[in-house]
């Protein structure tokens, strides 16, 4: 109950009336195509109901699961980069409790593949990293996470859950239900010889559920968008927590390449990394380049 004050909560601050929008759009493009434009009360309370379902899965472990899955993010398992980068974890993590020992006892760490460096936060238990982070020196690598443990204080990382995998989950609802109507559908045509209809019916279907992944993506990209001030506190935090320098370092030489997907939208969003660094020095860092 408290997951969802909280999440009530950061919904309605101002720097979220974009999300709350799709979220209100989102309802009724649900609802419209379960009832087929409004056309049927049932279809209506159909949609909504297996929407609030998707939302709730979305928001329990079995979302964060699915995000983690989607973006490629798993367990740790070498020895080498367990013991490079549990140590640098296990200390941010410690620091990060003590400027809020509400951040939750169980946040566990996981990696992708991929080889350029980058991070996320999602849910209230999942940090996850590139393999290509491992590359960067330990002081680089605290601050990152010390940002990420940033994003989890300020309980900031529900929405893309909620967006990413409750419309994948209600998209994925819809699509066996329709399945369900359509082979009924065709039973029924059976006995009545007609089945043009409900293959035309099973097409326009399909192309819902498109429609549905396309505009999952707008609502992704909309929510990074809306939400560019956090970047700004989790770097505020990582600060507080003692690693303000080296985020500014990292940043510095932050250059993504080859980032796709989640990752792409998560770089795209960001504030500058010259606003961020010069936010940083406005908190109080010495750090300055040495190149210039």
């Amino acid at each position: 109950m408290t997951y969802l004050i909280e999440f009530v909560k950061n919904l309605k601050k101002k720097s979220n009336v974009g999300i709350l929008l799709y979220f209100i759009l989102n309802i009724f493009i649900i609802t419209s195509i379960f009832s087929s434009n409004f056309k049927n009360m049932d279809g209506i309370l159909t949609g909504l109901i297996l929407y609030t379902i998707s939302l709730a899965i979305a928001l329990s472990p079995i979302g964060e699961r699915i995000l983690r899955f989607q973006t490629g993010c798993k367990e740790i398992k070498r020895e080498e980069y367990k013991k490079k980068i549990e140590p640098l974890f296990r200390e941010v993590y410690q620091e990060a409790k003590k400027h809020n020992p509400s951040i939750s006892d169980d946040i566990k760490l996981y990696m992708s593949g991929d080889e350029y460096a980058s991070a996320f936060a999602t849910g209230r238990k999942t940090i996850c990293i590139t393999k290509g982070f491992l590359k960067y020196p330990d002081e680089y690598i605290k601050a990152t996470l010390a940002h990420e443990f940033g994003h989890l204080s300020n309980k900031d990382t529900d929405f893309i859950l909620l967006i990413s995998v409750g419309n994948l989950i209600v998209t994925a609802l819809f699509i066996i239900y329709r399945i369900i109507v359509a082979i009924l559908a065709f039973l029924a045509s059976i006995v009545i010889g007609d089945s043009v209809e409900i293959l035309v019916a099973f097409l326009i279907d399909i192309v819902l559920a498109a429609m549905m992944w396309i505009w999952t993506k707008i609502g992704i990209i909309l929510v990074m968008y809306s939400s560019r001030k956090n970047e700004f506190l989790a770097d505020k935090f990582s600060y507080d927590c003692g690693y303000g320098e080296g985020l500014a370092q990292v940043l510095d030489q932050f250059y993504e390449t080859g980032a796709k997907g989640l990752w792409a939208n998560l770089i795209s969003s960001h504030p500058s990394l010259d606003e961020r660094i010069a936010k940083l020095q406005e908190y109080g860092i010495e750090y300055r380049n040495g190149t210039i």
